[in-house]
């Protein structure tokens, strides 16, 4: 039974997926770009975290600054509510209007990719483990849902696992693509674009476009209406 359906429901127009990216004021490029030129990275780091837990204006204004001193690029528009915690942003690329939730984390190697397109929203809670991540253009990230980007390999089984090397394999979120609250994307997966993943679904294979799966691990339920592909999941 879908939401509408239930006795009380009700549809609201949607904010976030409506909402166009204001260009940054001029202001913030230049405070960033001085900061940038006066502080090395670790001050930098320092000067978000001093930022990093208010509510007031000035904070969410400073978040925005270190971000755009700290990645890669950072595009117009990004919104960082607080607690959010960024390790190796210096690979971030953040696109027109991200936004990233409260208490989300995004987890970088300094080796790595991490790349989020714009207009995506990054839920509260949320887990992204970038050491390969490429998230598309207008995707929703649910609150609590975790991305994995690497597993250790397990040998040899005379050490800890946690001491055994890590693979590192490429996530990929195309575009327009909905990860539902809780989910766990595992490494490797591709979610197809437009895609939905349930609440909960722990996904271990790709999913096709316009597809949608639910379940652990996550198992194709049907799709989109109107969609203009589909293909089977492995196993289907």
């Amino acid at each position: 039974m879908s939401p509408r359906d239930k006795e009380g429901a009700r549809v609201v127009r949607a904010v976030h997926g409506r909402k166009r990216a204001e260009p940054d004021l001029p202001h913030v490029a230049g405070l960033a770009a001085d900061l940038k030129g006066r502080l090395g990275r670790e001050a930098l780091v320092e000067t978000y975290r001093r930022f990093s837990t208010g509510e007031a204006y000035l904070d969410g204004l400073m978040r925005r600054v270190c971000l755009k001193a700290l990645a890669r690029t950072c595009g117009d528009g990004v919104s960082v509510a607080p607690y959010v915690g960024l390790k190796h942003p210096e690979i971030f690329e953040i696109g027109d209007g991200v936004f990233l939730g409260e208490h989300a984390i995004v987890q970088g190697r300094w080796d790595g990719t991490c790349r989020i397109g714009k207009g995506t929203w990054i839920g509260p809670h949320a887990f992204l483990d970038a050491r390969d991540l490429v998230i598309g253009e207008h995707v929703g990230w649910g609150p609590g849902a975790k991305v994995l980007g690497s597993a250790h390999t397990g040998a040899p089984a005379d050490q800890p696992i946690v001491a055994t090397d890590l693979l590192i394999a490429p996530v990929r979120v195309e575009d327009w693509a909905d990860i539902g609250v809780n989910a766990v994307i595992l490494p490797g997966v591709t979610i197809g674009r437009g895609a939905i993943v349930g609440a909960g679904a722990v996904v271990t294979q790709d999913v096709p476009p316009f597809a949608k799966v639910a379940g652990v691990p996550a198992r194709l339920i049907g799709w989109r209406e109107g969609a203009p592909l589909k293909g089977a999941m492995q196993g289907e």
